[in-house]
C-alpha cells in the first residue's frame, strides 16, 4: 500500500460509474497506458510528432458556440463564445482563461476546443483557449510566459484581473496555478479563482511513485512522469534557464484565490491534487477537492458521451458562476470596510 496524505481539506466525493466510463478506462489500460509504458522505458529520448492536435480539427464544438481566432506574442490562440454567451462588450465583464493539457508536449486548441466550448456554455462566460508553445522546441517557462501572454490580453481587452478564472488540465492545471501566482507577483491584481482538472502540480515524481494509485492509474504508470520529468529538466539545462521553474505545490499560497481541483480516485496525479489541496487550505486558501469515482484521466474531454463529464463539468460551472457572485458581494463590503478604517483613523487623528 502506497503513502496517503491526511488532508487538511475535506474532498467531495462524487460515487458511480456508468458503463460508458468502464469501458473507456478498460480502453486506455489496455492501449495508453502500455505505449507510455514503454515510451518511458526506452533507451534514447523519443517524442513523438503532435499529430493528435491535427486530427482533432474534425471534432466538432459544442452545439452553437462561436470562436476566432487570436494571435498573442507568441502563440496562436482561440476566444470562444457558447450558444447565448456575452461578452465584455454585451455586458460580461467575466471570463476565463483556459490552458489545455498534453504533458506540455501534445495536444493543443483543436483537441480541446470542444471541452472549452463545453465549459464556455456552464459557466456563462467567454473562454481564452491558449495555445501555447510547447517541449521540445520550448521549456516550461517559455509555456508559462505564453500563457501569461494570455492573461495581458484579456487585460487590454477590459477584463479585470478580479473577474479572471483561470483554468486547465492536467498540464494545464500546472499553467493555471502558476498564471495566477506570476499575475499576484506582477501587481496585476489577483484572479477570480482557478480551477485545476486532473492536475499535474509537481513535476518531482517522488510522491506519486510511493501513492496509493501508483499502479492503479488507467492512463499513466508512475514512470512515465518520471520520464516526462527528465526530459523537462534536460531542455532547461539546454535553454539555460534551470532553476527558474517553482512547482505550483511548492509556491507562496496563502494569496491565492479560491481554487477547484478535479481528480479521478485512481489517477497517479491523485498525489499531486491531495497535497495542492493540503497545502492551499493550510495556507488559508479556500479550495474544493473534488474526487470522481474511477474516472480517468481528465473524463471531461468525453463529455459527449460520458453521463459523469456532463456532471463534472456542471460543477465547473457552478464553481465558476459562484466565484462572479462572491466578487460582486465582496466589492461593497470593501468598500464599506475601507470606510469604516478611514473613520476610526481619522478620529484618532
Amino acid at each position: 500500500m502506497g503513502s496517503h496524505l491526511s488532508l487538511a481539506v475535506d474532498p467531495q466525493f462524487f460515487k458511480g460509474m456508468s458503463t460508458q466510463s468502464k469501458i473507456l478506462g478498460l480502453g486506455l489500460r489496455l492501449t495508453v497506458r502500455p505505449i507510455l509504458g514503454v515510451w518511458a522505458r526506452l533507451p534514447i529520448q523519443v517524442l513523438p510528432p503532435n499529430l493528435i492536435d491535427h486530427v482533432a480539427r474534425l471534432l466538432p464544438v459544442h452545439e452553437g458556440t462561436m470562436w476566432r481566432s487570436v494571435d498573442l506574442v507568441n502563440c496562436p490562440s482561440e476566444w470562444l463564445q457558447a450558444k447565448g454567451v456575452d461578452d465584455i462588450l454585451t455586458g460580461n465583464e467575466q471570463a476565463i482563461l483556459y490552458f489545455h493539457g498534453g504533458a506540455f508536449l501534445t495536444c493543443g486548441l483543436n483537441t480541446h476546443r470542444r471541452l472549452a466550448s463545453r465549459i464556455s456554455y456552464a459557466a456563462k462566460q467567454p473562454v481564452l483557449n491558449v495555445g501555447y508553445r510547447q517541449m521540445p522546441n520550448e521549456p516550461i517557462v517559455s509555456t508559462i510566459a505564453d500563457c501569461v501572454d494570455g492573461f495581458r490580453w484579456l487585460m487590454d481587452q477590459g477584463y479585470k484581473p478580479e473577474n479572471i478564472t483561470v483554468a486547465g488540465d492536467s498540464a494545464g492545471g500546472y499553467l493555471a496555478f502558476s498564471v495566477a501566482r506570476a499575475v499576484i507577483d506582477n501587481g496585476w491584481g489577483s484572479p477570480a479563482g482557478v480551477v485545476a482538472i486532473s492536475p499535474l502540480l509537481d513535476m518531482d515524481p517522488t510522491g506519486k511513485l510511493s501513492h496509493r494509485n501508483a499502479n492503479r492509474c488507467q492512463v499513466f504508470p508512475a514512470h512515465a512522469i518520471a520520464r516526462l520529468t527528465n526530459v523537462a529538466d534536460r531542455l532547461e539545462v539546454k535553454h539555460g534557464v534551470s532553476g527558474r521553474r517553482v512547482c505550483p505545490v511548492n509556491m507562496e499560497m496563502s494569496d491565492l484565490p479560491p481554487s477547484l481541483i478535479h481528480i479521478g480516485s485512481h489517477e497517479v496525479l491523485m498525489a499531486d491534487a491531495e497535497l495542492m489541496a493540503n497545502r492551499l487550505v493550510s495556507a488559508g486558501v479556500p479550495c474544493e477537492l473534488q474526487v470522481w469515482d474511477r474516472q480517468v484521466h481528465v473524463f471531461h474531454a468525453a463529455a459527449a458521451w460520458l453521463p459523469e463529464a456532463r456532471v463534472a463539468i456542471e460543477e465547473i460551472g457552478k464553481f465558476v458562476l459562484g466565484l462572479a457572485e462572491r466578487e460582486v458581494a465582496y466589492a461593497p463590503a470593501v468598500k464599506a470596510s475601507r470606510k469604516v478604517g478611514a473613520r476610526k483613523i481619522s478620529s484618532v487623528v
